[in-house]
């Protein structure tokens, strides 16, 4: 198992992190995405500590709470040392119907907080991540109480989660005049299928060194291949989360399974170790439903894609050229090259 440090932090984690959101049983469209039961849940995270994990995110959004009370359990029941384990959890989706049960409001995030250390177990909470945007709050509001929070010890670091790249570095510029804690973590949706995240968050994240913490790494079971032509059965049927291109999604599926078959290995493990060899991730988090599911996640340690199969990765899965990127591309193509190798290259 690698470690990684955690944006500008000294705190190292896991490249695998325990995802939590099939933990407990959800309702509506998520409920067949969930249903996972305190018993599986504690052989999964016994054997993912023995295996190296030591990094968990949950949300207090999933399954309305019990994943959190799920974990905050399997600690207890399983004698984990709670300095052993990095627990990160999210606020600002609605926890109930009222105005105030949602966003990234100084009166939202303190309600939040004591809520999930509760059902956690815990007095901290090492990472703490705004789940999405709040157009409504201004992010100073947000910024000076989740610094309070860092402060007074209730949380470690914060981060955060499906923002746009021009959100984050907002934010990140207002840290810095306004003395706070700043975001050390950008967790997003990153997949051999789903690239868009290299269009803007990708620099961004490298540019401020953030760390980035990928969710859903198979898109949701697809590039399991267990799709492939179904009409009827699993979790895409009920939601298809995330999106996928199959005209691409195909490309890609191809191609993995010649790599599969010379390495002799799963289309898993190629989608997980292809997010391990991209510079900019620090952790992936795994979705998982079953113990087998974990094994095969952590065989995905142990793969290492060739140049030559990276290469045909990148090209099945190639984002389309969007404005300004090929602009931008093309403009600083020569001064790139100067930097890289200190030569001059002469215009066309």
């Amino acid at each position: 198992m690698r470690y990684n440090s955690l944006g500008q932090t000294g705190l190292f984690v896991s490249q695998l992190c325990l995802g939590t959101m099939t933990f407990g049983q959800s309702e509506g469209r998520y409920a067949a995405a969930s249903g996972v039961s305190q018993s599986e849940v504690n052989a999964m995270l016994r054997r993912a500590v023995e295996a190296g994990v030591n990094f968990i995110d949950t949300a207090n959004v999933y399954a309305n709470g019990q994943a959190e009370e799920i974990i905050g359990r399997a600690l207890t029941q399983l004698g984990i040392a709670r300095k052993d384990i990095v627990l990160a959890t999210k606020f600002e989706h609605a926890t109930g119907p009222g105005p105030n049960d949602s966003g990234g409001s100084r009166a939202h995030i303190i309600e939040s907080v004591k809520a999930s250390l509760k059902r956690l177990g815990t007095d901290h909470i090492d990472l703490y991540q705004m789940h999405g945007w709040d157009p409504a709050t201004p992010v100073e509001e947000t910024l000076r109480a989740l610094d309070d929070l860092v402060r007074q010890g209730h949380v470690r670091y914060i981060g955060v989660s499906n923002w746009a790249a021009w959100q984050v570095s907002r934010a990140l510029g207002i840290a810095e005049r306004i003395h706070s804690a700043r975001f050390q973590s950008v967790q997003g949706y990153y997949s051999l299928v789903g690239r868009d995240l290299e269009r803007e968050l990708l620099p961004m994240v490298a540019c401020e060194k953030l760390g980035l913490l990928v969710y859903s790494p198979l898109a949701g079971g697809y590039l399991t291949g267990k799709y492939r032509g179904a009409t009827s059965g699993g979790r895409r049927t009920t939601i298809p989360f995330p999106p996928v291109d199959e005209s691409r999604g195909n490309r890609v599926l191809t191609v993995m399974d010649g790599i599969a078959a010379a390495e002799g290995t799963s289309l898993e493990a190629i989608a997980l170790a292809w997010l391990f060899q991209q510079r900019a991730v620090t952790s992936v988090i795994m979705g998982i439903k079953r113990l087998e599911q974990l094994e095969q996640n952590l065989k995905a340690t142990q793969l290492t894609l060739t140049q030559e199969h990276l290469k045909q990765l990148a090209e099945a899965s190639e984002l389309v050229a969007e404005y300004p990127g090929w602009m931008l591309a093309q403009s600083s193509q020569a001064r790139q090259q100067l930097l890289d190798s200190g030569q001059l290259t002469q215009p066309h």
